[in-house]
């Protein structure tokens, strides 16, 4: 096959073809006498490949994983496929304690008064310091009294739950920080839920979409190398 009936097949340019062969996503194409690049059923299969990582691993990684391939080092590609499966994993299992952190709070918790740092970490049942910490790694965003003393306001209050919840389950600062950017600033109740249900389909995609591809790396892994 010439470029442009490889990239025709998945709507590419054929520069983008190149560009994949060049990044080491295919394997090196052999040339004609006049220098034109030869694509085979082996390239296609390694395209395909890599296309269906990319939904569920991202491009890097879908990248870093055909690029291991393409260079005999098979079982550097499948730790990091186990890498996107363990993350995966860990982003449910969030999933699963903020629902659960979030049915044992009160109405309270979502409309309260703001609350100072001590009576905060007393509810936590942490130190100051570590709250105090959280807000340094932006967690938290409290605001001041006319004293210039911490007050946490509401939304706080339930993040600072969500967050005393996760760090005790043993999550990244990284992961945590991420899931309550998706949920600043929503103090209905319902509309956390939803956006929790939609976090979870999403995860629920791209396992799907692992699956998928790691079918598709299987055919490439098993096609004949001269074809």
């Amino acid at each position: 096959m010439r470029p442009i009936d490889l990239a025709r097949g998945h709507r590419l340019s054929t520069q983008a073809v190149r560009n994949y062969e060049d990044a080491g996503v295919l394997p090196p194409a052999p040339r004609t006498a006049s220098g034109y690049r030869r694509y085979s059923e082996r390239h296609a299969a390694a395209l395909a490949a890599f296309l269906a990582l990319v939904p569920g691993h991202g491009h890097p990684r879908a990248t870093a994983i055909m690029v291991a391939v393409n260079a005999d080092r098979l079982a550097d590609a499948l730790d990091l496929i186990d890498r996107g499966h363990a993350e995966l994993v860990a982003a449910r299992a969030i999933v699963d304690s903020v629902e659960t952190t979030l049915r044992g709070l009160t109405v309270q918790a979502w409309t309260g008064a703001p609350v100072a740092i001590g009576p905060l970490a007393h509810q936590l049942g942490v130190r100051p310091a570590t709250v105090r910490r959280w807000e340094d790694e932006g967690l938290l965003t409290p605001g001041r009294d006319r004293q210039g003393h911490r007050v946490y306001p509401a939304a706080d209050v339930r993040d600072a739950h969500l967050v005393g919840q996760l760090r005790r389950a043993g999550h990244r600062i990284a992961d945590i920080r991420l899931l309550l950017d998706e949920l600043r600033d929503t103090s209905d109740p319902a509309r956390v839920t939803r956006a929790l249900a939609d976090r979870r389909r999403a995860l629920d995609a791209r396992s799907r979409a692992m699956l998928t591809a790691a079918a598709a790396l299987d055919r490439y892994l098993g096609a004949p190398a001269g074809r």
